[in-house]
């Protein structure tokens, strides 16, 4: 029986990015299907005690750009540290991957290439061209996705429901990586964590 990873992320979070890549290559090499999950985290923190990076203290703030620096060294991953494009409103952004998994496209693909847009090519995604360039580079045509598709609001609906069910879940930060035993794994440095528990339900 195929396992599925509940996969509880940000499009915009560059800790999802950085882990995004690695956590698909982990799904392909065990046979893992992927239930992709876009979420709100502003109200994730609020209900779980997080701050948004602007209310964090300097030394968090500093520990964090360490961090970013170290990581994407070790994933090999060209990151900006401050790209042009963030912060940015993800919303058009989540409603396309959203729509993406409805359909069964591959929405994971998708959202690696959304971060890329905004931690690589220092791109918004408050921006439509963007998001379509990056649903291209993904194999995809955003229009044909959206169009016929659900409307803004249910997509909207769906994004709610996928941040109620992380915080139902125990999710408290991104990206969050939940076992069907309800075990989670926070944080792409996790992931040679979560491999090794996916081989053990083998």
């Amino acid at each position: 029986m195929t396992v599925t990873v509940d996969y509880y992320m940000a499009l915009t979070s560059p800790w999802t990015y950085l882990g995004s890549a690695p956590f698909a290559e982990i799904a392909r090499r065990n046979n893992v299907a992927v239930n992709i999950k876009p979420c709100k985290f502003g109200p994730i923190f609020e209900q779980t005690g997080g701050l948004p990076l602007p209310k964090r203290s300097p030394q968090r703030r500093a520990y964090r750009m360490m961090e970013l620096k170290r990581w994407r060294e070790v994933r090999g991953v060209p990151l900006n540290l401050e790209p042009k494009g963030f912060p940015c409103d993800d919303t058009v952004a989540a409603r396309l991957v959203i729509a993406a998994k409805l359909q069964r496209k591959d929405a994971l693909k998708l959202s690696i290439e959304l971060g890329r847009a905004v931690w690589e090519r220092e791109e918004t995604l408050n921006d439509p061209d963007c998001i379509a360039s990056a649903a291209q580079r993904a194999g995809l045509d955003a229009a044909a996705l959206r169009a016929g598709g659900p409307s803004d609001a249910e997509l909207d609906a769906l994004h709610d429901q996928y941040t109620n069910e992380a915080l139902a879940a125990g999710v408290f930060g991104a990206p969050s990586y939940v076992l069907p035993s309800g075990e989670i794994f926070w944080g792409q440095d996790r992931l040679e964590l979560l491999e090794r528990a996916l081989k053990q339900m083998a």
